[in-house]
């Protein structure tokens, strides 16, 4: 297959993905800079302790979305393409599968490193969420399973977080063949997880030293705060 299709994939996930939904709402509902609350980070977890219970809700959905729909853009727009650039051949599913993977990687890459933003957006939680649920849904429900059980034994979003990370590769290779369990999706659904977690080292370090905060305690905080997980 012609590079072309994938090349335009990949951008069009990145942009869709960089989409700083956090700080799009924020500075629009609140006048005010996310980046200048909390941990500065613009994800849904720092959007809710700046006080927007709303906004945080809103921003996870939405940066779950960004990342489904990178997926399904991917899948759907293959079949539209000039015949020169795709042939339905033998690889074809094959192909779509590819696709779909580099889609949702790329969309995760423009979540946390977006170009609007300097290079400096989220951990890409909600995001790893939506692009899991567009290439293996029952993983991405366990993964978020996870994240609750979690969340109501430590109250602590960081650590939730993680563990729902964690679920995704494991579950992934029980997946059968017919729900995803191709190399590309396979590959994507270990190394996006993985970057989420790397993305939490600060929390990680934290959790380790018993100062990670918890939900629902202490006020807003100032740029730079001590224990803010992000989405």
């Amino acid at each position: 297959m012609n590079a072309i299709p994938f090349l335009l994939i990949a951008l069009v996930a990145y942009l869709l993905g960089s989409i700083p939904w956090g700080y799009l709402l924020v500075r629009m509902f609140r006048k005010e800079d996310i980046r200048a609350i909390g941990s500065g980070n613009i994800g849904a977890t720092n959007v809710v302790r700046s006080g927007a219970k709303g906004l945080g809700a809103a921003t996870f959905v939405l940066d779950a979305a960004k990342g489904w729909a990178a997926v399904v853009f991917a899948t759907g727009v293959l079949p539209m393409l000039p015949a020169r650039w795709v042939q339905h051949d033998a690889a074809y599913t094959y192909h779509v599968a590819v696709a779909a993977a580099l889609a949702g990687m790329c969309a995760l890459l423009g979540h946390i490193f977006p170009v609007w933003l300097g290079f400096r957006g989220g951990k890409g939680v909600a995001t790893a969420f939506g692009v899991t649920l567009a290439l293996a849904w029952p993983v991405a429900l366990l993964s978020l399973a996870s994240f609750i059980v979690a969340m109501l034994i430590w109250r602590i979003v960081s650590l939730a977080s993680i563990v729902g990370a964690f679920v995704i590769p494991i579950m992934a290779f029980a997946l059968p063949p017919h729900l995803g369990r191709g190399w590309a999706i396979l590959t994507v659904l270990i190394a996006g997880p993985a970057l989420v977690v790397v993305k939490h080292h600060a929390n990680i370090g934290r959790l380790l030293r018993g100062t990670e905060y918890r939900f629902g305690n202490g006020p807003k905080g100032t740029p730079g705060e001590q224990g803010t997980a992000q989405a």
